[in-house]
């Protein structure tokens, strides 16, 4: 583990800062449980290290309706980079952001992660492998996504849609593709044993479990019922009720979905042991693709989680039982090699996602 590292990966490759650059640290206190103090020490001494001049603003946590604080836009015109180690940079990441600096918006929860092959491998080529999914995803006939609990949705993206839609922060790691409309889409979807909520807003009731196998089912981007056992189908409806009435929101909305991209991405916890922090680390590791839903806004407020994922884009199978084969691409292998910190997370992929079945 390589703290420094990651770091450097952090502030250089992905926020392309240089010697002299002013740094401002939103962050959120680690006594809320979700990022580790050890983020904020490790990043800030880096960040000096590395010639940076480094000012840090407790942002606090909002569970509703976040936006800057006044004091922290005040600063905005005397800052190059700002850097999110806060919830409020993931829940404003499809927010437009004020002009000037460079936000960044960092998934690695504590330093062991940005230590690992998470934080270290080298950002760009994620970039590249991203935008390459995009134009394969954008330009495809037909995509399919099944899993092995019983998942099966085709579709394709909206004839003449240019340009799938994207955060409007730097995501590091980047370790997503761009979110696919959904409205193109129909099927079944094998939920993971729960909803929960998608890092917008943060609700009393944020995640409700099942005690069996529950299909959400889409047609056209809609939301069109649930099935399973009659507990756990009347528990998922009463949650897209709450929901959608406690934000005023369209409650069968099915916006668009997602997989994971960085084999890096392992997330070491029990998954039940802390819902919200698994929403916001973990969707970044190739075994779990979600779905933002109830609402018509990405990323809606209710999002649908399914593991070991295939996604076979016009018949090849990019990604297959959670493991993507970027060489399936037609420029996969080129930014392999020139990238061989990836081409190495690949070779030996983190499966575990708080499941406890990593193997």
């Amino acid at each position: 583990m390589d703290p420094q590292k990651g770091v450097e990966n952090l502030l250089v490759t992905c926020a392309e800062a240089r010697p002299g650059d002013r740094l401002l640290i939103a962050y959120e206190p680690a006594d809320l449980g979700y990022f580790d103090a050890d983020i904020l020490r490790d990043v800030t001494d880096g960040a000096r290290r590395l010639g940076l001049q480094v000012h840090a603003v407790d942002v606090g946590f909002s569970p509703r309706a976040p936006q800057l604080p006044e004091d922290f836009l005040d600063r905005l015109a005397q800052t190059d980079v700002v850097l999110f180690l806060a919830r409020l940079g993931d829940q404003l990441r499809f927010s437009d952001m004020p002009a000037g600096p460079t936000f960044v918006v960092c998934f690695a929860l504590n330093s062991q992660l940005l230590g690992s092959r998470f934080g270290t491998a080298d950002y760009r080529a994620f970039v590249d492998l991203k935008q390459a999914v995009d134009r394969r995803l954008l330009a495809a006939q037909r995509v399919v996504v099944t899993c092995p609990a019983g998942t099966h949705v085709e579709g394709a993206a909206a004839t003449g849609t240019q340009n799938l839609d994207d955060t409007t922060s730097r995501r590091f790691p980047m370790s997503v593709f761009s979110p696919v409309p959904a409205a193109g889409f129909s099927g079944r979807v094998a939920l993971g044993g729960f909803l929960t909520g998608t890092g917008s807003q943060y609700y009393d009731g944020y995640t409700v479990t099942f005690d069996g196998q529950v299909f959400a089912h889409l047609e056209a981007g809609r939301l069109t019922g649930f099935s399973g056992a009659a507990g756990d189908v009347a528990k998922a409806n009463a949650q897209y009720d709450r929901v959608s009435s406690l934000f005023g929101i369209d409650r069968d909305f099915v916006h668009s979905w997602h997989a994971g991209l960085h084999p890096g991405c392992g997330f070491p916890w029990p998954m039940r042991s802390h819902f919200e922090r698994w929403g916001g680390a973990a969707f970044g590791n190739p075994r779990v693709l979600h779905f933002h839903t109830c609402g018509a806004y990405a990323p809606g407020e209710i999002s649908w989680n399914l593991f070991d994922p295939t996604i076979s884009v016009d018949g090849v199978a990019l990604w297959e039982n959670g493991r993507f084969y970027p060489d399936r691409l037609p420029e996969g292998a080129e930014i392999l090699a020139r990238f061989p910190s990836a081409a190495a997370a690949f070779a030996t992929p983190d499966r575990e996602v708080g499941l406890g079945d990593a193997s």
